[in-house]
């Protein structure tokens, strides 16, 4: 069994280099989202206690499809911001552990010039976005949270990446769902209050369309040891983006949102997770 006090070590610094990340001492006793996340995408980056939370999901039928669909989704929002709306800078909150086809990948196979920022409050993901990013100097991780957004856009070495005076993205994809009722709406509006003319931001998370798997998801993250995943209903979702104009086809189920010949048509769980991109004029 894993001492929770145990240090995670990563990869070995270069002689005379900084190493902040190259041991971080994780509590490996108690789940974390992003380590969570990472288990149900069959990830190898997690441990007991996460893998006991993503058990308890995998129960709630077609739950396992949704984080895959998540993925592809951020895929498609990313392909289309660059190479569709131009945009080549992208800040993506709460980005989880690295993973195939991460935000940069797909971004900069379209333009390399494309800017990343990543934020995640998990130090595990800064240990291991630090030593994949090493050599990619268009990218940078950051430690901040999603309900601060003062830190984010405060922080200097995301400022020193990102021209936040110029247009950019914000993803927020399976954020807000972890963000308690009633908080979930002043990050969204802290975030959108923040963002520069001509810029966009990008959502998606649990949807509540009456459908019992839904409080299954609530119920198995929630409850069982999580402590959040809540679902809610259609209004709730429209209102994070306040009076950003909704690019087409709006505030859709994941898989409706600009679907390419990989996209799922057949999902039956399709409507429990929605997505949407709205632009500042």
């Amino acid at each position: 069994m894993t001492d929770p006090t145990d240090f995670m070590k990563h990869t070995a610094p270069s002689e005379g280099e900084s190493t902040p990340w190259a041991e971080t001492r994780i509590d490996t006793s108690r789940p974390s989202i992003a380590r969570v996340y990472d288990a149900l995408l069959d990830g190898k980056d997690n441990f007991a206690a996460d893998r006991v939370i993503a058990d308890h999901y995998r129960q709630v039928p077609g739950a396992p499809r949704v984080p895959w669909d998540n993925r592809a989704w951020i895929g498609r929002v990313v392909r289309w911001l660059v190479a569709e709306a131009g945009i080549r800078q992208i800040i993506d909150i709460g980005s989880g552990l690295p993973t195939a086809s991460n935000v940069h990948d797909v971004a900069q196979a379209i333009a390399p010039e494309t800017r990343v920022a990543y934020v995640d409050n998990d130090p595990i993901v800064l240990a291991h976005g630090r030593a994949i990013l090493a050599s990619n100097d268009r990218t940078t991780v950051i430690t901040a949270d999603a309900q601060e957004p003062e830190g984010i856009f405060g922080n200097p070495e995301l400022r020193a990446l990102i021209d936040l005076d110029q247009p950019y993205a914000v993803l927020l994809a399976a954020v807000l769902h972890h963000v308690p009722t009633g908080e979930d709406q002043k990050v969204a509006a802290g975030i959108r209050e923040r963002i520069a003319p001509g810029s966009y931001l990008a959502i998606a998370n649990f949807h509540d369309p009456g459908d019992p798997r839904a409080q299954g998801i609530e119920t198995a993250l929630v409850e069982k040891g999580l402590g959040s995943g809540w679902v809610r209903p259609y209004p709730q979702h429209r209102m994070y983006f306040g009076d950003l104009d909704l690019v087409h086809p709006g505030l859709c189920p994941a898989n409706e949102w600009h679907p390419d010949d990989e996209t799922p048509t057949d999902s039956p769980v399709h409507h429990l997770y929605l997505g949407g991109v709205a632009k500042r004029p």
